[in-house]
């Protein structure tokens, strides 16, 4: 496993970083950095973790986040099923609030650049047309150099902050916790809970992962997610599910049990619960559009 937070986000010839990802898989580590980040998948599906938000993606997904925001994709179990001929793509842009200088966006011209920066503290979901504008605007960015490349950086951020397609993507009051030194715990548990949320979960065992007894693991978990540990794992079955249904190759209690619930009454509450409609609502919604 590579170590944690160390990828090197820092050039020495440019004030900003683009890169193209081509992995089996994406990065399987729950990470931060003080970096803003525009992200977009260009092949792959799995599970979204950005803060205290989890659901699925897939192609199309992007993104727009603040420094510090903890975030992972971790690409569904198949990418890592031997052999596997699946790969995912991304798209990623790198820069720091000063890489045009330290005052750059305190100038009353960059108003509304400081605000869209503000926003992205939250997380912002990119939607609608305005995906697809940025999706390309990423594109060419790949092979746009020096001062091009500055001009498409703020054109996209000037394009995000002259719109509302996007949606945010953490709770209003959600506040980053963690501490570097336990990105490594929270790994684990995701990695646990990603192999085994068709199964029963054992909360012993995943307390034993974190060193942690089950009531110090329960109040760890939740003063760091802003949510119980039975609440992330109904999010990711649900999540699941929802993938499942648009899929639309299996009936509602095929879903439910290939998700991890043992009764398709417990499975329609945690749904509505979670998606405000009944599975079926959920999938004929989409599948309409």
């Amino acid at each position: 496993m590579k170590p944690l937070l160390k990828k090197s986000l820092e050039s020495l010839n440019q004030s900003y970083i683009v890169r193209t990802l081509k992995e089996p898989f994406f990065d399987p580590n729950w990470h931060f950095h003080p970096h803003y980040q525009l992200f977009t998948v260009v092949e792959g599906f799995g599970t979204r973790f950005i803060g205290d938000d989890i659901r699925h993606f897939e192609a199309g997904d992007t993104v727009f986040l603040g420094p510090n925001l903890p975030h992972l994709w971790r690409s569904d179990r198949v990418y890592f099923e031997r052999p596997s001929t699946l790969q995912t793509q991304g798209i990623v842009v790198y820069f720091t609030v000063d890489f045009l200088g330290s005052d750059f966006f305190e100038k009353p011209e960059m108003y509304a650049l400081k605000q869209l920066l503000k926003n992205s503290e939250r997380g912002l979901d990119i939607q609608n047309t305005m995906r697809e504008t940025v999706v390309e605007d990423l594109k060419e960015l790949t092979i746009l150099r020096g001062f091009d490349g500055i001009l498409k950086v703020l054109s996209v951020l000037q394009k995000l902050a002259q719109t509302n397609d996007y949606q945010f993507i953490t709770s209003p009051h959600y506040e980053n916790n963690y501490k570097i030194s336990e990105t490594e715990r929270m790994r684990l548990v995701h990695e646990y809970v990603m192999k085994h949320y068709k199964e029963k979960i054992s909360l012993s065992a995943v307390a034993a992962l974190a060193n942690m007894t089950e009531a110090a693991f329960c109040r760890y978990f939740k003063s760091r997610t802003n949510k119980t540990f039975s609440d992330f794992v109904s999010e990711i079955r649900i999540g699941h599910a929802c993938k499942l249904l648009l899929d639309n190759k299996m009936s509602v209690a095929q879903v439910c049990y290939e998700s991890g619930y043992n009764t398709v009454s417990n499975f329609n509450s945690q749904f509505k619960a979670l998606k405000g409609q009944s599975p079926k609502q959920y999938q004929k919604m989409y599948m309409a559009d």
